[in-house]
């Protein structure tokens, strides 16, 4: 029966044989860091956000979410502009630069995806998959 001890060894395992170990490269072997990476994919797919809900969901506290955008603005990737309807409000959007750079993390994470999977039997994805979900509502359960 599995303990801590080994779901502990197994977690730091997988962190290393995928790069998640390695803060300044995405584990597809792209020159970013991670935490740009996740914030670029977030802008990517919903075009603009406040901070605080790009905080939320990178699971960040706020004051390392606005570093973060202000090194996502010193790379040209992303800009503040005002929020609709609120004259105080502001939101981080990507620039055309950013969204080229998504793009191309978007592309090295689908390769690196898919040679993942094609080195898992196909009878056991279904099952890989589901015990990532398990693992990550465990972790997220307060």
């Amino acid at each position: 029966m599995a303990d801590e001890r080994d779901l502990q060894e197994a977690v730091a395992r997988f962190v290393r044989a995928f790069g998640l170990h390695q803060p300044d490269q995405t584990p597809c072997g792209q020159p970013v860091p991670v935490s740009e990476a996740h914030a670029l994919g977030e802008l990517a797919r919903d075009g603009a956000l406040r901070q605080s809900e790009l905080a939320h969901r990178l699971k960040l506290e706020k004051s390392t979410t606005s570093r973060l955008v202000t090194q996502l603005i010193s790379r040209g990737w992303a800009e503040r502009i005002p929020a609709p309807g609120d004259g105080r409000g502001r939101l981080v959007r990507l620039t055309d630069q950013g969204a080229l750079a998504a793009s191309r993390l978007a592309e090295a994470r689908a390769q690196r995806f898919s040679a993942v999977l094609d080195r898992v039997p196909e009878a056991e994805r279904a099952d890989v998959l589901r015990a990532l979900t398990i693992l990550t509502e465990a972790i997220d359960d307060p």
